[in-house]
């Protein structure tokens, strides 16, 4: 009898399963949403994104405006640090011009002196003087002034007229030079 009394229990289970899947298909029926939900919801959702993309462009417009500034404050500044090198050159200068019983000697020693202080503010912005006595001509480098005839090798610098300057490998000021050309043949002694 125990197992008897088991099985319509079983049965029971299983048809209350069931009543129960049906009484929530039954009260939990799909409803579509309307079309003016859907269309509502779509509006929310690109008024969302159109106010994204708007932060967005103006956050982008933002940044290409502070770029344009840090370039122009950039150039504006490039050359502070080098005009405060010179500054000590000026101040020793302008002393040297107010001193009223100078000699000779005191005006050579100090323009040695504002001479160094110049030399190490070009070295420490790499700015580098150039002497190319001797060297081959470089049109890149140097600026010919004119051709002597001589003993040299054709097209080598003899002269510099004034020191040339680079500035980080590119020339700020070509040195003037004066190149040496072959000497003409002496005709003159032919017969």
């Amino acid at each position: 009898m125990s197992s008897e009394s088991q099985e319509p229990k079983t049965e029971n289970t299983a048809e209350s399963a069931a009543a129960t899947a049906d009484s929530a298909s039954v009260s939990q029926p799909e409803v579509m949403p309307s079309m003016e939900e859907l269309l509502r919801k779509a509006e929310l959702a690109a008024e969302e994104h159109h106010d994204a993309w708007m932060r967005a462009k103006a956050e982008a417009e933002n940044i290409r405006k502070r770029a344009v500034q840090d370039v122009a404050n950039a150039h504006k500044f490039a050359v502070e640090g080098f005009a405060s090198e010179l500054l000590p050159v000026c101040d020793s200068l302008e002393a040297a011009l107010a001193t009223e019983n100078a000699t000779v000697e005191s005006l050579k020693s100090g323009t040695e002196l504002t001479l160094k202080q110049l030399t190490a503010a070009f070295e420490k912005f790499k700015l580098k003087a150039e002497n190319p006595a001797g060297q081959k001509f470089d049109p890149h480098r140097h600026q010919a002034i004119g051709m002597v005839e001589s003993d040299a090798e054709p097209n080598t610098v003899i002269q510099v007229l004034q020191k040339g300057y680079v500035l980080n490998e590119r020339v700020v000021r070509p040195a003037l030079v004066m190149v040496a050309k072959a000497k003409a043949a002496d005709t003159s002694g032919a017969a």
